[in-house]
């Protein structure tokens, strides 16, 4: 795993060993980002489901202002500040060590707004959908804010219609992975 664009470019990023965690390809990252990519600039990102904290760190290289990344694993945040401190970009930075769900209820608190926010759970739970609804029912997305799941799951999509207050704008596949873009309204 890599950074493939911006200040950080060509960076090395650690990863978790085992089976815990599933770092997106660098294939997949690099088509999201070349989609999102207008996006980027001086954006406030939220990583809820962060891992080694490579699609908040990308972000980070391209542009973004600053990020929350959060992992509940202590492993996972070991990680994440390895990689922010070889990367140079800890400063731009907020690493919660917190289940989700504390971590968006600090964040409400907090009043904070997101303008890109990445749900990569696990795949087989729910957590994504229950993200979703948190930060929709709670504002925590800006205006013209994006959320982008990844899942495995096709049926999410159908899953997602439900919801009166979004739009899934697009959809990418990537052999089993599937990305899909998220809006307000």
């Amino acid at each position: 795993m890599r950074v493939i664009s911006g200040s950080a470019r060509g960076k090395k990023l650690n990863s978790l060993e085992g089976l815990e965690t599933r770092p997106t390809l660098d294939r997949v990252k690099e088509a999201l980002f070349n989609i999102i990519q207008f996006d980027l600039k001086e954006a406030v990102i939220l990583d809820l489901f962060s891992g080694s904290g490579a699609l908040a760190i990308e972000a980070l290289s391209r542009g973004a202002k600053n990020a929350v990344l959060c992992d509940k694993s202590q492993k996972a945040v070991q990680v994440i500040n390895e990689n922010l401190i070889n990367t140079r970009l800890k400063s731009k930075a907020n690493v919660i060590n917190k289940d989700y769900t504390i971590a968006l209820n600090k964040l409400k608190k907090e009043n904070i707004k997101f303008d890109i926010v990445f749900l990569d759970p696990p795949y087989k739970t729910d957590f994504a959908l229950k993200s979703l609804e948190f930060i929709i029912e709670n504002n925590l997305l800006n205006e013209n804010g994006l959320i982008i799941i990844e899942t495995n799951d096709k049926n999410k999509i159908e899953e997602l219609k439900k919801y009166k207050d979004i739009s899934v704008v697009d959809t990418r596949k990537y052999g089993s992975v599937l990305i899909i873009f998220i809006r307000k309204g």
